[in-house]
């Protein structure tokens, strides 16, 4: 067991003792952000932000009968920016409040947190024991996983082949609690070896300017805002506002080198209320507007890895005119058919969308001229939490898709027995731009037989009734408002 997940199963054993009291997943792990990251500036010797009485120190030398009230007035004045100079502190703590009833079980947890082995030598310690969190609470919660956590596993994989790299501005418009972005920095330190040699201008911009994200959900915006802080990042342009509002025009949010999402789907509460949208702009759901905003928020010769319900591959009308819009202006090059049950939720079909903005100044005509697809679903095993995929499960995609981030490496079709095949721009526009294309025929077993308690099987239905509705509802939006009926005088 590596020591970041050997942390994170001594933190997840403290949930047991919360939830007597009443804490949800959900609250745990939030409760945990304020108490890991006041643990993290002591460990990292930075707590100059920090007002002397309300560091780690303090709160675990105040006495049991005391560390409560503490703890919540230490909440609400690391909130107010009347009393805090560090607007990111101010960010982090805002509105924060404790969901912990009892002295004794906050003292239980600090305690806990205060007497494990932190590894300081390792960078990413706090970091990484935070993303096993996270990725514990999608694995336990029966809702609420796909909105807040995408695999990493997948992140790291779609990161990989799009090798960000120093000195680009990287873009995920719905953040999340940060796993793209991370994953970029991470990968840039990593493989990059002009990273550790930028000129202190340079530094500035990768930690400050280079990475940049919108997240909508309160919430998730703080767990967001202290991932990122836990990987020792503190970019400027996080914002919480709607990527679909006028927000989400913002200069700082256009001509992104790279983008890298797994935007929201279903029923998005009306349509966009920004103006530059000039196709999905009235769709009452999330899907196509997300699409249409990557597409535009990308600089000529940008690329994107984008993770998309089925939906958009096959729906007509406005799905059809944004497909033909995306391969218009962009180069798109690769879809990978994902497998059902990598998102802890059953029934939920998505692909990832791999393009590349064109470089001509106006938009051009049938920048796509092939595009390569890969069925990683049919026959595929059955994914959930007791099998998750793994980093090993994408080895053959990996292989096929090749080392150039903008798909032109050299590949080959595996013609109709194979899982990777390639399909002219001609082929496609005889399908009616159609790009849910399948050609393997599927003898595995069902996918949910593998399903074990009835939540799992309620999960199913439900992701299937929706997925059901959703298309319902696009072809209702396709369809407009039926003609009043004439009456006769």
């Amino acid at each position: 067991m590596n020591p970041s997940q050997d942390l994170v199963n001594k933190l997840w054993r403290e949930c047991a003792v919360l939830r007597k009291d009443g804490v949800t997943y959900m609250q745990y792990v939030t409760e945990l952000t304020y108490l890991l990251f006041l643990k993290m500036c002591s460990e990292q010797n930075d707590e100059s932000r920090i007002p002397e009485q309300y560091r780690w120190g303090a709160l675990k030398a105040a006495p049991e009968t005391e560390v409560l009230q503490r703890y919540k007035q230490l909440l609400i004045d690391l909130g107010d920016g009347s009393k805090i100079a560090d607007r990111s502190i101010v960010a982090i703590f805002q509105n924060a409040a404790t969901v912990i009833r009892t002295p004794a079980n906050l003292r239980k947890l600090i305690d806990t947190i205060d007497g494990l082995h932190w590894f300081s030598e390792e960078r990413d310690a706090f970091g990484d024991a935070y993303e096993g969190l996270l990725q514990k609470m999608a694995e336990e919660t029966k809702r609420g996983a796909g909105q807040y956590f995408t695999p990493r596993v997948l992140i790291a994989v779609m990161t990989q082949l799009m090798q960000p790299a120093p000195g680009e501005v990287i873009q995920d418009p719905a953040a999340g609690t940060g796993g793209f972005l991370i994953s970029a920095n991470q990968y840039m330190k990593k493989r990059s070896d002009d990273y550790f040699e930028l000129s202190p201008k340079q530094q500035a911009f990768q930690l400050q300017q280079a990475l940049r994200g919108v997240e909508n959900v309160p919430d998730t915006f703080r767990l967001l805002q202290m991932n990122l802080h836990l990987h020792s990042v503190d970019p400027n342009f996080l914002d919480l506002t709607d990527t679909l509002s006028p927000g989400g025009q913002r200069d700082v949010f256009k001509q992104a080198d790279l983008i890298l999402s797994n935007p929201p789907f279903g029923p998005a509460g009306g349509p966009p209320t920004r103006d530059d949208l000039s196709i999905a702009d009235r769709v009452s759901n999330y899907q196509l507007p997300f699409v249409e905003h990557i597409i535009r928020a990308l600089r000529l010769g940008g690329r994107a890895a984008v993770i998309v319900p089925d939906n958009v591959l096959f729906d007509d009308n406005t799905g059809k005119r944004l497909r033909q819009r995306l391969m218009n202006w962009c180069n798109l090059h690769t879809i990978l058919r994902l497998p059902t049950g990598i998102f802890y939720a059953q029934g939920v079909k998505t692909n990832v969308l791999f393009f590349t903005r064109s470089t001509d100044e106006a938009p051009t005509e049938d920048a796509t001229k092939a595009v390569w697809i890969y069925d990683m679903r049919t026959g595929a095993p059955a994914y959930g939490k007791t099998n998750p995929i793994r980093e090993r499960d994408f080895a053959d995609f990996v292989t096929a898709f090749g080392d150039d981030p903008l798909g032109a490496a050299k590949r080959k079709d595996e013609g109709e027995e194979g899982r990777w095949r390639c399909f002219t721009r001609e082929e496609i526009a005889a399908r009616g731009d159609n790009l849910d294309i399948t050609w393997l025929k599927d003898t595995s077993d069902d996918p949910e037989d593998g399903l074990d308690t009835p939540w799992e099987f309620a999960d199913a239905i439900e992701g299937h009734l929706s997925s059901a509705l959703e298309e319902i509802r696009a072809l209702m939006e396709d369809l407009g408002e039926p003609e009043p009926a004439e009456v006769e005088a």
